[in-house]
């Protein structure tokens, strides 16, 4: 619970304070002062929860982009592995393929 909640709401209870007070003394001045406390009060708390609000949305996306994050980090790591991989499985392809071609023309030469 923030602060803003907390002042909220104690300023309610100081505000019904002060009407009751007011209405039972006839001052409808103090009783309206105290309405108007009551207002301010439940204002404050419910901006106080809006920040309460904010503050989970806010925590709530982070996670979740750290979250993505980490999985694309791990499929780029994994696609990395991957053309690693072809491209070394080409390389030796080529060089097989080569040598072959090579062989083929030394023992044509050697006839």
């Amino acid at each position: 619970m923030n602060t803003d909640k907390v002042e909220g709401k104690f300023d309610q209870v100081a505000g019904k304070i002060k009407q009751k007070v007011g209405e039972a003394v006839g001052n409808q001045k103090l009783a309206n002062s105290g309405v108007a406390e009551q207002v301010k009060g439940a204002a404050k708390e419910t901006w106080g929860h809006a920040k309460d609000t904010a503050a989970v949305v806010h925590d709530d996306a982070n996670a979740s982009a750290r979250v993505r994050g980490e999985d694309l980090k791990y499929r780029a790591e994994d696609k990395a592995h991957e053309v690693r991989e072809k491209v070394a499985t080409t390389a030796q392809n080529i060089k097989n393929t080569v040598n072959e071609k090579l062989d083929n023309i030394k023992r044509d030469h050697n006839r």
